[in-house]
Formats: structure tokens, sequence, C-alpha cells
């Protein structure tokens, strides 16, 4: 890539995390463009769509997100690690209002930092923990993922009430532990019809 082309990559880059923070992830791609002092053009010529602006914004701090994930695989408690790291995961996704969201929409084509690097870096932690009879054996860490970023997004939609992210987190964190010898807690059956 040319110097300028660089240059410009690299302000688009900036411009686009500060707006994603400030505004959320729907900001107007032309607003962060005038911000970058770059034409609309050369923001699409680098970024054919919304999707790969975000996961180039993305793509570094998933590294850290998986290097934060393989720092916890030393910990004594394997369960806590996991949690620790989807915690993680959650307060990441709370910084940009509609990420998590729009991970979840996404197709794996759309947002491939974000769809490939989140499990395969979560998945380490999930083994050892169910290595070590302390989570769930039927649980994969996609179902974990979906369930972080559900969280998120039912945050985000329900500002007034303060302490929802945190009941929910630990809700779900709670339900992929294991009871007694590792066996999962069975469900409570469905009635027909029953609504939760």
């Amino acid at each position: 890539m040319r110097a300028d082309a660089q240059r410009n990559y690299d302000r688009l880059l900036d411009e686009a995390r500060q707006a994603f923070v400030a505004h959320g992830t729907d900001v107007a791609l032309e607003d962060i463009a005038r911000q970058a002092e770059v034409g609309v053009g050369t923001l699409y010529r680098h970024f054919p769509d919304r999707y790969a602006l975000m996961n180039a914004v993305f793509e570094q701090e998933m590294d850290a997100l998986t290097a934060r994930g393989h720092g916890l695989l030393s910990e004594d408690d394997p369960a806590a690690a996991l949690a620790k790291w989807l915690r993680a995961v959650a307060v990441h996704s709370t910084t940009y209002r509609g990420l998590a969201a729009a991970i979840m929409e996404a197709s794996d084509a759309k947002m491939p930092a974000c769809r490939t690097k989140m499990p395969a870096a979560g998945r380490s932690l999930l083994g050892r923990a169910q290595q070590a009879g302390t989570v769930r054996t039927d649980v994969t860490i996609g179902d974990l993922l979906k369930l972080t970023y559900a969280i998120v997004v039912s945050a985000e939609r329900n500002t007034e009430d303060a302490g929802l992210f945190d009941r929910l987190m630990s809700l779900m964190i709670e339900g992929m532990l294991t009871r007694g010898k590792g066996d999962p807690v069975a469900p409570p059956p469905v009635t027909a019809g029953r609504r939760a």
C-alpha cells in the first residue's frame, strides 16, 4: 500500500473507532470520512461496506481478547477463568453500542475477525473447564458467545435497568456450571404453550 493510502487507511480506522464509541456502530460512514478528511469514495475503496470497516476496527481488539484468553489458561480455577474471559468479551462489546447486535446478525464472511477469532480464543478455556468437570459438557463456546452478545444487546436496549447486565451475566455463568460430579443441571420440563 502506498504511504498516502496507508495514512488514509489508518486515519479512517482511528476516526471510525472514535465514532463507534461516541455514536454506536450505526454512525453514518460519510461522517467518518469527513472526520478523517478523506472523500467517501476513499473510505469505500478501503472498506466496501460497514461490516468491513467494523471488522478492521475490531480485529486488533480481538487480538487483545485472544491474548487475554491465553493468559487465563494458567489460572487455577478453569471455570472462573472462562467466566472472566466472557465478562471481558461482554465489557468490550458494551464499549461500542451496536457491536454485539452486528456480530449476531452478520454472516461469517461479513465479520470474520469477530466471528472466528472469538470462538477460537474461548474454546481452549471452555475445554479446560469441561475437562475439570466444572462446566457442563453440553455447552459450546458458540452458545456462550451468543448468550454474551444477547446480554449486551439486552442491556443496551434497557438502559433504565442499571443492574441488568450484571444479573444476566451472573445467570449465564451460573447456568454453565456443573452440579456435583460434572453432570449438567437438567432443565425443567417445558409445558406446551407455556412461555417463560
